[in-house]
């Protein structure tokens, strides 16, 4: 079976200011964007994502590969935050496609990791692919699962998953993002767990007696995506009747 990628849709971004317009924006350097993909965030003032994309080069365009949940408002914030620039946004109706293994011509490989493979956007037919094993192997969020609006960026991960740089100077939720690196230590953010049992996204885990430890998402097999305290993760937890646990 193959398929696109109809969940996202694409956006067109052009004009001589396009680089310059998003670089002051969002959470990745796109001032190198060159031959490859990038994957970065737009966060609100307070330093909480609002949502996640690919940034795309394809000659004078740069192409937004977002949730199709979410393009309509991504669109429109970015049409807003445009002010002066000399740049242009438009939906389009490009498709995306995925797959495994190395990016072929034409095709970008997900900058998130390796395991991932490709992403295109030339009409080509998506591979059938389990792409929520992956997920929870890897532990990679997803947008309006893991990654929902009260998400901090470093606790999902990004900075692993080569969706921040720390080097590039201002954007939107800057200085919060930066503060949670240099001067604090994470006490909560996404894992991998191992489950027995299955329950909802969205269930709360709990500690033997009761405290709350969690939230459970996706979940593959034993395995599951969870968001953790990490001080109250270390033993047994529940989540409805299923058990879990973290190693740490």
């Amino acid at each position: 079976m193959t398929q696109t990628a109809s969940h996202r849709s694409v956006i067109a971004l052009t004009g001589p200011d396009r680089i310059k317009f998003l670089q002051g924006l969002v959470s990745n350097d796109v001032s190198k964007l060159d031959t490859d993909a990038v994957y970065a965030a737009l966060l609100t003032p307070q330093g909480k994502f609002m949502v996640d994309f690919f940034v795309i080069p394809e000659g004078d365009t740069i192409l937004i590969d977002v949730c199709a949940d979410e393009a309509p408002a991504l669109l429109k914030r970015l049409t807003m935050y445009k002010m002066r620039s000399n740049a242009a946004l438009e939906m389009t109706d490009r498709t995306v496609s995925r797959g495994l293994g190395d990016a072929s011509t034409g095709a970008y490989a997900d900058p998130r990791h390796a395991a991932l493979g490709w992403r295109a956007y030339d009409g080509r037919p998506s591979e059938d692919v389990d792409w929520d094993a992956i997920r929870v192997a890897h532990c990679i969020p997803e947008t309006g699962i893991e990654l929902t609006p009260d998400t901090y960026l470093l606790e999902a991960g990004f900075e692993r998953l080569n969706g921040v740089d720390f080097r590039k100077g201002c954007y939107v939720g800057q200085e919060i993002t930066a503060r949670m690196k240099h001067k604090t230590e994470l006490r909560k953010g996404l894992a991998t767990v191992e489950i027995d049992g299955n329950a909802p996204v969205g269930t709360p885990l709990l500690t033997e007696d009761g405290k709350e430890a969690g939230t459970l998402f996706t979940q593959s097999g034993n395995h599951a995506i969870a968001h953790l305290r990490f001080d109250r993760a270390r033993g047994l937890m529940t989540a409805g009747d299923a058990k879990v646990t973290w190693a740490g």
